[in-house]
């Protein structure tokens, strides 16, 4: 017997359940939170190691089969499809952060792919310079000016934050395992296909991270909430402030200025009678000395941005 579809109401408990149990098993560690961005991390590491896990002795080798027996510009077209429709969501959100054009830009981009794309299969808009602007609703909320919160890690989703679990149940709702009126096997199948398909195109990408990240979790990381700060600015991220930095200039301020006294007000003596004129021996001129050049070192360090490795679940986009 085929299930029905699951009741939205039935999904946000579920969220909302998992939610509280990765919170009840966060306190019960006890442990001081190493970062202000991460104070889950002992959860956090719990949970991403499951992932890994998971991905080494299940989805990796699926999608390595899959990459062998299934020819690469199916495996294209299939992302292209699955980002035709996140296209569509992605003009929704355009609009709701206030940017009518790119809004109107994504839109277009969908009906040219859609109508002489075969449904998106073939990216015709990017052959037309038709640029993609993706958006979600955890970029709007970033917008509207909601902080990203603590850092989180959900099974099987990978990263995420507390704004962008809160952005979920949306973001489902606009995913293909919504859009189609499938049942409950026929979701997990979409989703399944969109996973699988997506990985086999990042195992070059998993490789490389294995060989050059000491510790894969602080890597995954910072890269994925630096990324999303980015995307939530379009790239224009305002500068942060430091602390140091503005204590130092406090002290530096000059002190203020205070009113003359009265005997510097007063006006000045009358100036004696001059003195006769006599000459004198002209003064050869001192050679000054110079001062010995200090070294002009720049008062803080240069720092190196190093730009992180795309998320594994946006990247082949």
């Amino acid at each position: 017997m085929n299930a029905g579809p699951m009741p939205l109401w039935r999904r946000l408990a579920l969220w909302l359940l998992v939610a509280v149990c990765a919170g009840c098993a966060t306190v019960a560690t006890g442990t001081a939170p190493p970062n202000k961005a991460d104070p889950f991390e002992a959860w956090n590491r719990k949970v991403f190691s499951f992932n890994q896990a998971i991905d080494e002795a299940v989805l990796r080798p699926i999608a390595t089969a899959y990459a062998e027996a299934v020819p690469a510009v199916v495996r294209q077209g299939i992302d292209n499809f699955y980002a035709n429709l996140a296209d569509a969501w992605s003009a929704v959100n355009n609009l709701l952060q206030g940017k009518p054009i790119q809004a109107f830009q994504v839109a277009f981009r969908v009906g040219v792919n859609t109508l002489f794309g075969f449904a998106g299969v073939l990216d015709i808009a990017s052959e037309m310079n038709i640029d993609r602007h993706y958006e979600d609703f955890g970029q709007t909320l970033g917008v509207w000016g909601m902080e990203a919160g603590a850092y989180l890690v959900w099974p099987l989703l990978g990263p995420s934050s507390v704004r962008d679990s809160l952005a979920l149940p949306l973001n489902y709702l606009a995913s293909p395992m919504a859009l189609f009126n499938v049942d409950l096997w026929g979701q997990v199948g979409i989703w399944t296909l969109q996973l699988v398909n997506t990985r086999a195109g990042l195992l070059g990408a998993s490789r490389m991270l294995d060989d050059i990240a000491l510790d894969k979790y602080t890597f995954v990381r910072d890269a994925y909430l630096q990324r999303r700060r980015s995307q939530v600015f379009d790239g224009e991220e305002p500068p942060t402030p430091d602390p140091s930095k503005d204590d130092a200039n406090d002290a530096s301020e000059p002190a203020p200025k205070v009113a003359p006294s009265v005997e510097s007000q007063a006006p000045p003596a009358a100036d004696p009678a001059p003195a006769p004129m006599v000459a004198e021996p002209q003064a050869v001129p001192a050679v000054p000395a110079v001062a010995p050049a200090e070294s002009a070192l720049p008062e803080t360090p240069v720092a190196v941005a190093v730009a992180p490795a795309e998320p594994v679940a946006e990247a082949a986009k």
